[in-house]
């Protein structure tokens, strides 16, 4: 005999199961919903330590001030509201307990760091967040090993941030997020592809096709290459930063560690929100949400966003200026319920980016050939930048530097229960881009050096796994397959350049980049969590994974004046062989190894297992000890580099780390204070650099190439407090000491284009020092409203952007803060938020780079301000 139907809300009532950390003896419809709405996605909640009993009571955080809601405990402070199932609740309260209680929370780090985000599953609650200090509840709930867990329980290193967080801080995209994560580096390449690193762990490669260390997943739903993560912080739950090799479950790529972001979920109930804001440099902003049931058994949530903002950079030599952003983003979720045992979400998403492309400051003239300085006087006497985030200089008259970029994605996800232990996920997800911006290279007023970059990447990922949560252990099954692809074409033109003379027939001033890769990666993986006592924990897993790559890829002639240049030149290479038919436009101008312009095509197929084994211990409640070892792989992968030489396109090897780790999490004063930290060591082999290497014929010399370090180490720390002294106020403090070093003898080129030893030199973009701290605390103004002040701090330690120890790469050290205030009724309808952010103007820059003739400098953002208006519905 078959259950009977239920309907949407209503499943979602009858299978919610509260976390521990709150406490539940039952659930509550329309409350605990909201607590578990991703329980038929797939993960598991944590089940509540008694459910014999009837009575069904709620903790939950109170709203400052509320005189019927609260009372004080002698020797607890502020004790949770407790709302049991004979009690009826009206609407407004339900809105008052969820954004009252947001607004108190500040980041919290658990496992080295985790924040105070609340409990939900792999996917996320379906109302606005509920914050729950870790004074009240310390059972956060993440899905760092593919199944929900209270975060007390995963023994790794974690920062969870929730959605509500990250908009009144205004983080929107991974570069914000070193704000809150120590260990995580961000780097502006310039070519709209961002690259970060984490814990050392990253690859500086600005290309489309461009594959990260740090793996990025959209409610674990995979964007594999990094420039389609651009629009990824948007209408989002919590975020979770994994650190540490992720290969068992998260697959390939992710050796420096993941991000996961989970985003909201249609309610089960009508609910919309609407938020509008304006800043300094005419930034406006607005985004909102539509959410609610369509049927019994069907949901639908409808999210976007637009950002217009005007120019925030300006010419430091004429009247110009550059930096317009216009970026629009949505995302459309269904969630279909036709049965207790059987659902289907569909998710598509996607943005549009016309913004401007970013400009660098000139901090230095290194000609690439000395003695045809003459040739550009222009360049080699203009103007340094001063030190100004707003300064730089740029050419664009004719040629608008601006980006007319597109991203879409579709996701479909199956979960079927099929008994109270097992269940089968299945999720389906296809993503593209289309990239075309055009970049000023040369950082002057001067037509010196551009480009006009073109381009596409997709990708088509299956994953199919097997779910098992068993008395005593938890066990996770799957296989995975991706089909991606990366297609870039960028036209180079440099008509005032030393290198449009480095040719002796003639000019070189036009050439085209012409790469393509296709990766077909293969997977089976499995990961078992196996209770041996009561307080002991073994967790292990593995993953083998095939991957596959095809690659085809050269320069090409651009212009009539090059091809007779490349022509008269390689015939007298060719010497004596026979000349080759003049080059015309559009034709391959590599030369392979019998120095005839060609086509250059490749294979790299590689396998690996990754592996993690570990224990944890909880000799105390929530005091947790662990210890991890663990070894992860990045794929090979082909260069994507401007080629004279066949062997600049040789693709690199998969570079893999093995990691040590043990770290703790554990109270030091009650709820009031509360203490995380790591101590880990990395073996790192073959990591991918982008750097230098002799070509054939060796008269050209040493040209860009990708290559890997053969041996390297980092070593670390992390540390992490989190105190509550008094009710309304959190504080967190967190830190991480990096030591990296080329362990293994290793030469090559430096920006001068001297050989040198690197050897014992430190990563570049690695930080030994990064700390950030935050504080937040929110007081009663009156019956109906609450108020807020927040700040934070962000301080890194200097380091460099490339081997070599040349003093023109450094990048130095500084500090950033941001300020956050308003005010929010206690219903939940209104808020108000004004914010700062980097107060003190703080020069700063994330990248310093030379491409042909200059030494370019990009700046971080100079300060901004402005105000916020929320309206819930």
């Amino acid at each position: 005999m078959h259950p009977r139907k239920l309907g949407w809300a209503e499943h979602r009532s009858a299978r919610s199961r509260l976390p521990v950390g709150l406490m539940a003896k039952a659930t509550i419809p329309q409350v605990a919903s909201r607590q578990a709405s991703a329980t038929s996605r797939g993960e598991e909640q944590m089940k509540p330590a008694n459910t014999a009993s009837v009575k069904a009571c709620l903790p939950a955080p109170v709203p400052l001030g509320g005189p019927t809601l609260t009372e004080r405990s002698p020797s607890r402070g502020l004790s949770p509201l407790v709302v049991c199932s004979g009690e009826k609740m009206k609407p407004s309260m339900y809105i008052s307990l969820l954004c009252a209680t947001s607004a108190l929370c500040g980041p919290s780090e658990a496992f080295a760091q985790t924040a105070n985000t609340n409990p939900s599953t792999d996917r996320q609650q379906t109302a606005p967040v509920v914050d729950l200090p870790t004074s009240q509840v310390d059972d956060i709930v993440v899905t760092a090993q593919r199944r929900s867990q209270s975060v007390s329980d995963v023994p790794m290193s974690i920062t969870a941030v929730s959605g509500e967080q990250m908009k009144d801080m205004g983080i929107s995209n991974v570069a914000d997020l070193v704000k809150l994560t120590p260990g995580l580096s961000y780097v502006e390449s310039g070519a709209s592809t961002p690259v970060f690193s984490l814990r050392g762990v990253g690859f500086f490669d600005t290309s489309i096709g461009a594959r990260p260390t740090v793996s990025v997943y959209v409610d674990q739903i995979p964007l594999p290459f990094s420039i389609m993560t651009s629009g990824a912080s948007f209408d989002l739950q919590r975020v979770e930063v994994l650190k540490g090799p992720q290969g068992t479950l998260f697959g390939a790529n992710s050796t420096g560690g993941a991000i996961n972001y989970v985003a909201n979920v249609p309610t089960d109930r009508f609910a919309a929100s609407t938020t509008l804001g304006y800043g300094n440099f005419d930034a406006f902003s607005g985004e909102g949400f539509v959410s609610g049931p369509i049927t019994d058994t069907l949901g639908v949530r409808l999210a976007v966003k637009g950002e217009k903002t005007g120019p925030w950079q300006r010419s430091y030599t004429r009247d110009a200026e550059l930096g317009d952003r216009r970026f629009v983003q949505g995302r459309f979720i269904t969630d279909w319920r036709p049965s207790s045992s059987f659902e289907v979400t569909l998710s598509l998403s996607g943005f549009l980016d016309r913004s401007d492309t970013p400009a660098a400051q000139l901090i230095q003239f290194l000609p690439q050939r000395a003695v045809s300085v003459g040739k550009i006087p222009l360049v080699a006497n203009y103007p340094l930048a001063p030190a100004d985030n707003s300064a730089a200089d740029w050419n664009d008259e004719g040629f608008p530097l601006r980006k007319h970029n597109s991203f879409y994605q579709g996701a479909l996800r199956g979960t079927w229960n099929l008994n109270d232990r097992l269940k089968l996920i299945s999720i389906t997800s296809y993503s593209d881009i289309d990239i075309h911006q055009r970049v000023d290279l040369d950082a002057t007023s001067v037509a010196a050096v551009f480009s006009d970059n073109t381009g596409s990447a997709s990708s088509l990922a299956q994953e199919v796994r097997l779910q098992g949560d068993y008395n005593r252990a938890a066990l996770v099954i799957g296989a995975s397959y991706s089909k991606d692809r990366s297609t870039q074409v960028d036209d180079y033109q440099l008509p005032y350049s030393t290198g449009t003379y480095s040719i002796p027939t003639g000019l070189f001033n036009h050439f085209l980049l012409d790469s393509r890769q296709r990766f077909d990666t293969k997977a089976v993986f499995a990961n078992i969590d196996n209770k041996l006592t009561d307080t002991l924990t073994l967790t292990a897993g593995a993953r083998y994974t095939r991957a596959d790559l095809d690659y085809s890829a050269c320069s090409r002639v651009g212009n009539d004046t090059t091809a007779a240049t490349l022509t008269a030149f390689f015939n007298i290479l060719r010497r004596p062989q026979p000349g080759i038919a003049p080059l015309v436009v559009g034709q391959c101008l590599t030369l392979d190894a019998t120095t005839t312009p060609a086509l250059v095509k490749g294979k790299l197929n590689q396998d690996n297992v990754s592996w993690r084994i570990g224990f944890d211990w909880k000799p105390a409640p929530r005091t947790l000890l662990y210890g991890n070892i663990s070894q992860g792989y990045k794929a090979g992968s082909g260069p994507v580099v401007p080629a004279l030489a066949a062997n600049q396109l040789t693709p690199v090897s998969q570079e893999s780390v093995r990691a040590y780790e043990v770290g703790f999490r554990t109270p030091i004063i009650g709820r009031a204070l509360d203490a995380s930290g790591a101590v880990f060591y990395y073996d790192y082999r073959n990591k991918q650099l982008k750097s230098r290497t002799q070509v054939e014929p060796s008269v050209l010399g040493a040209l860009e190439a990708l290559v890997n370090v053969p041996r390297s180490r980092i070593v670390g720390m992390e540390l992490a407090l989190n105190a509550h002294p008094m009710t309304g106020l959190t504080l967190t403090v967190a830190g991480t000491y990096i030591a990296s070093k080329v362990t293994g003898a290793f030469s090559g080129y430096t920006i001068t284009g001297q050989l040198a030893s690197f050897k014992d030199e430190a990563f570049p973009y690695t930080p030994k020092y990064q700390v950030s701290g935050q504080g937040r605390y929110e007081w009663s103004l009156s019956e109906t409203l609450n108020a807020f002040f927040g700040a934070s701090v962000n301080y890194r330690s200097g380091t460099t952007s490339g081997f070599g120890n040349l003093p023109i790469l450094d990048i130095a050290s500084y500090a950033l803060v941001d300020l956050q205030s308003g005010v929010a009724t206690k219903n939940g309808n209104w808020k108000v938020l004004g914010y700062v952010r980097n107060l003190t103007n703080e020069y700063y820059a994330t990248n310093v780079a030379r491409i042909n003739d200059t030494v370019r400098r990009f700046a971080g953002m100079p300060r901004t301000y402005g105000i916020q208006l929320t309206r819930n519905f």
